[in-house]
């Protein structure tokens, strides 16, 4: 899969292409915010992006929607911080398909993947 990367923090995104890469999966940009992540999306049309909530400038529910609206059928993982439990339901009304808790498990990152291929 190809994968947009989408977080606030340099070492999430860099610990989140790590761990895509370890399953082979190939991550074709880094946001660092949701302006940039809708940007992205639109150049890059990726498979699959991995969505931070809590951003500058957009933040990543906002994100989700205008992405949604490029591509109803975008496959959006959130990766939340844990206490944002409101956040999280928020961003799956959005539409995101799933979410993982940071700091996740690589385990969790494979299943969560899996899960979305599953239903394409």
């Amino acid at each position: 899969m190809r994968v947009l990367v989408v977080d606030d923090t340099a070492f999430m995104r860099l610990t989140l292409r790590r761990t895509l890469e370890r399953f082979g999966h190939e991550v074709v940009g880094e946001a660092a915010d949701g302006e940039e992540a809708v940007q992205l999306y639109q150049e890059l049309r990726p498979d699959l992006v991995t969505m931070d909530i809590t951003m500058p400038k957009m933040d990543g529910i906002t994100a989700i929607r205008e992405i949604r609206k490029i591509d109803p059928r975008a496959k959006i993982i959130v990766c939340s911080a844990m206490g944002q439990k409101p956040m999280v339901i928020e961003a799956l009304e959005a539409g995101a398909q799933d979410f993982l808790v940071k700091p996740f498990d690589a385990e969790r990152v494979r299943e969560a993947i899996e899960r979305l291929n599953g239903a394409v």
